[in-house]
């Protein structure tokens, strides 16, 4: 066994499990310490985050590391090394997205939280998590920790690193358990801080 979690049942998404992905994305990510205030207003956050969780999902269906439990409960969207998040001229075109979803003084702070995590990023060929979550109907059963681990199943069996970004200080413990170690602390354009992860090969 790769980590401390018991690796559980996983599938690659396709484009049909889209809408479900970007829900679980949108309800896990709602009051999270960094992406519930970038988008300052409640009555609205889920529409306007939903945005930006669909670019990022979509973008992530090139490669075929956009791991889901079979229900889509929880999912996991791996960028394999030498990848990007999103491509060229979706990052060209974020900050105007986000700017019509949300407004400019929204758009404005998240394009510099983007930027900072992005300058972070390990030079070392890895595993990028760049986006996990439960979708808070089903929180508590150990599906995403379980998605973690057959993931890094995966990625153990290439022989490769894996790096991660913990929006959350209540995550860090069971992302250590996973394996992972602090690696920086990043204080955030609004003030959260981020603390980046990495895992070694094995």
């Amino acid at each position: 066994m790769t980590t401390g979690y018991r690796p559980g049942p996983a599938r690659v998404a396709g484009p049909e499990d889209i809408d479900a992905v970007v829900a679980t994305m949108t309800t896990a990510f709602f009051e999270d310490p960094l992406w519930g205030p970038a988008f300052p207003d409640p009555d609205r956050r889920a529409e306007q985050a939903a945005v930006l969780w669909r670019l990022y999902v979509t973008s992530a269906l090139r490669y075929p590391w956009l791991l889901v439990t079979p229900g889509v409960e929880s999912a996991a969207s791996w960028i394999p090394p030498g990848g990007t998040e999103l491509t060229a001229a979706e990052d060209d075109g974020l900050e105007a997205l986000l700017t019509e979803a949300a407004g400019a003084a929204v758009a404005g702070p998240i394009m510099r939280i983007c930027e900072q995590l992005e300058a972070a990023h390990p030079t070392e060929p890895h595993f990028y998590l760049s986006l996990l979550a439960t979708h808070d109907m089903h929180r508590g059963k150990g599906l995403g920790m379980g998605l973690l681990a057959e993931s890094l199943a995966r990625i153990d069996a290439l022989g490769a690193p894996a790096y991660l970004e913990s929006s959350n200080p209540a995550n860090l413990p069971r992302y250590q358990r996973a394996g992972f170690e602090p690696r920086e602390r990043l204080t955030t354009a609004g003030g959260p801080v981020v603390t980046t992860m990495w895992r070694p090969a094995r």
